[in-house]
C-alpha cells in the first residue's frame, strides 16, 4: 500500500523521517547538508523536489526497510522505513527455514510487536539462543605463527629466510577453536542489534548475555567483509541464526568507523527484493529436491554473447542432471492485473536465449489471480510465464503457493 504524501515540519538533525518501503513517500523540508546526505544514498531512498511552493523535498522508499542514521552535524538524518507487509509476514519470510521444527514457535512468539526492529531483534535472539544452547560450535582453523617450539608443520620457505635465527620457528598448525566464521557472524549480529535504538531492554539484555557466551571469538572490524561459512552437517543448528544474521549485517559497510564510506551511517537495512529472492530459493530448493532438480541462486557461469564478455546472473537457474532446465526471476512487486513490465520480459528473454531454453518464469510477490499467465514470444519459440506467491496471505497459504509453483516447474522440459 502506498504511503500518503504528508507535509511535515523542517527536519532537524535529530528528527526522524518516517516512510514506507514504496509509494509516494513523504514531503519534508531539508537543510542543504541533509539533501547532500540523502543524495549520496540513492540505494536507500529516492529524493526529488516536491511540486509547489515551500521548497519541500519528497523522500520515497526503494524496497528497503529498517532504521538508519546518516551523516553528521547539520547533515544528520534518521530514516525509519516501514514495510508495507505486516511485521508478522515479513518476519515469516526472514526466519522461515524449510524443515526447521522451531519455525511455528519462532514466528508466533516474535510477531506480537507491530514494529520491525523489536520483532527482528527478538527473533534473532531466539534463533541465536537455540544455536548456542547445545554448546558453542568449534572448528579447526589454520594458523601461521612464530613460536619458540615446533607446533604443527614448519613453514620451510619462511624458516629458510631466517638465516642464522633458528628461533622462533615459523610454523603452521590447525587450531581447534571457537574463533571460526560461524561464531564471528553470530557475534557481529548480536553486537549490532544490541546497540541499536528501539530494541526493548529485555531483548537487549538477552543479546548482551548471548554475546558473553562467545568470549574467544574475535569481533569483526567495522567495514570488513563478512567471513564466509559453508553449510554442513556440523553447523546445521547454526544455519537459521546465521541466515538471519547475514540479513541484519547486509549493510555493515555503513558503520560510522568505516573510513571509506562517503556518508557516515549506522543502523540496519533489509533489502526486501533480496529477502524475497532468498525465501524463494530456500523453499523451492526444498520442494524441488524430490524431483531431482537442483536450484542455483545467482549463477555467474553464463554469458549473453559468444565471446563471453557480457555476463548474465539470473536469480535462479534450475538444473536436472547438470543440464539447465529453466530459469526463474524473482520480482518483489505486486503486479495487480497488469502484464509484466517490458523490462522484466526483456531481461528474462535474454536469459532464455543465452541458455537455449524454451521457457522462463517470473515470480511476483502478488498478481491478480492465482493461475500462471503464459506470454508466448512472437517469432522466438519461447514462452515466458508469470506466477504469484502472494506475500499478504497467511504463511500456510504462501507455502502452498510455493508448492504449486514447484509442481509447475517440475513438469517443464528443456
Amino acid at each position: 500500500m502506498a504511503a500518503a504524501v504528508t507535509p511535515i515540519s523542517p527536519v532537524s538533525p535529530i528528527s526522524p523521517i518516517s516512510l514506507t518501503e514504496t509509494g509516494k513517500g513523504v514531503q519534508v523540508a531539508l537543510h542543504p547538508a541533509q539533501i547532500a546526505t540523502l543524495a549520496a544514498r540513492p540505494d536507500l531512498v529516492r529524493l526529488t523536489p516536491a511540486p509547489g511552493p515551500g521548497g519541500l523535498w519528497r523522500v520515497s522508499g526503494r524496497q528497503r526497510v529498517g532504521l538508519v542514521r546518516l551523516g553528521r552535524g547539520d547533515g544528520a538524518v534518521e530514516l525509519r522505513i516501514r514495510p508495507k507487509l505486516p511485521v508478522s509476514q515479513l518476519l515469516f519470510l526472514l526466519t522461515h527455514t524449510p524443515g526447521d521444527p522451531w519455525q511455528d514457535q519462532q514466528v508466533t512468539a516474535s510477531a506480537s510487536d507491530d514494529t520491525l526492529l523489536p520483532a527482528l531483534a527478538d527473533a534473532y535472539a531466539r534463533a541465536a539462543r537455540r544455536a548456542l544452547d547445545p554448546g558453542v560450535l568449534h572448528g579447526y582453523r589454520v594458523t601461521d605463527d612464530e613460536l619458540p617450539v615446533v607446533r604443527g608443520r614448519i613453514r620451510a620457505a619462511d624458516q629458510l629466510r631466517r638465516t642464522g635465527l633458528p628461533l622462533p620457528v615459523a610454523v603452521r598448525y590447525d587450531d581447534f577453536t571457537a574463533d571460526i566464521a560461524e561464531n564471528r557472524v553470530l557475534l557481529a549480529a548480536l553486537h549490532r542489534l544490541e546497540r541499536l535504538p528501539g530494541v526493548p531492554e529485555p531483548t537487549r539484555r538477552t543479546l548482551r548475555h548471548l554475546a558473553g557466551r562467545l568470549p574467544e571469538v574475535t569481533p569483526l572490524r567495522p567495514g570488513t567483509p563478512l567471513p564466509v561459512w559453508t553449510p554442513t552437517r556440523l553447523n546445521s543448528r547454526y544455519a537459521p541464526a546465521l541466515r538471519l544474521a547475514e540479513l541484519v549485517l547486509t549493510d555493515r559497510s555503513m558503520s560510522p568507523h568505516a573510513g571509506a564510506a562517503p556518508v557516515t551511517t549506522d543502523g540496519f537495512v533489509l533489502d526486501l527484493a533480496r529477502v524475497f529472492e532468498r525465501f524463494l530459493t530456500d523453499t523451492l530448493t526444498a520442494a524441488l529436491r524430490p524431483h531431482g532438480i537442483r536450484v542455483a541462486r545467482q549463477d555467474r557461469r553464463h554469458h549473453l554473447d559468444v565471446g563471453a564478455r557480457v555476463r548474465i546472473i539470473p536469480d535462479l537457474v534450475l538444473y536436472r542432471a547438470g543440464v539447465p532446465l529453466t530459469v526463474v526471476d524473482a520480482k518483489y512487486r505486486d503486479l495487480g492485473a497488469d502484464p509484466p513490465p517490458h523490462e522484466h520480459l526483456y531481461q528474462l528473454l535474454s536469459y532464455c536465449t543465452a541458455l537455449a531454453l524454451p521457457h522462463g518464469h517470473l515470480v511476483y510477490a502478488a498478481q491478480r489471480g492465482d493461475a500462471p499467465v503464459p506470454h508466448p514470444i512472437r517469432n522466438a519459440g519461447i514462452t515466458l510465464t508469470s506466477h504469484a506467491v502472494d506475500l499478504a496471505r497467511p504463511p500456510a497459504e504462501i507455502l502452498a503457493s510455493v508448492t504449486a509453483l514447484a509442481g509447475h516447474l517440475s513438469r517443464v522440459r528443456a
